[in-house]
């Protein structure tokens, strides 16, 4: 019946660095894209919105 010792101190720095680099890493995702990359999604989206926006009927409206 021997445990562990834990020193707390540490692991709850180890665990807040852990946590940093989770949110590190969401942020290379999210934010480190260049310009080209952007401009490329934006492009590529708005095409999208076209297409879907050119197979829109527009019902017409009844004056009942």
């Amino acid at each position: 019946m021997c445990a562990e010792i834990v020193n707390l101190r540490q692991f709850r720095k180890r665990q807040a660095r852990s946590e940093k680099e989770s949110q590190a890493e969401q942020n290379r995702i999210t934010f480190g894209r260049t310009k080209t990359e952007k401009n490329l999604t934006q492009a590529l989206n708005e095409k999208a919105d076209k297409a879907h926006q050119a197979g829109h009927i527009e019902k017409p409206a009844s004056d009942e």
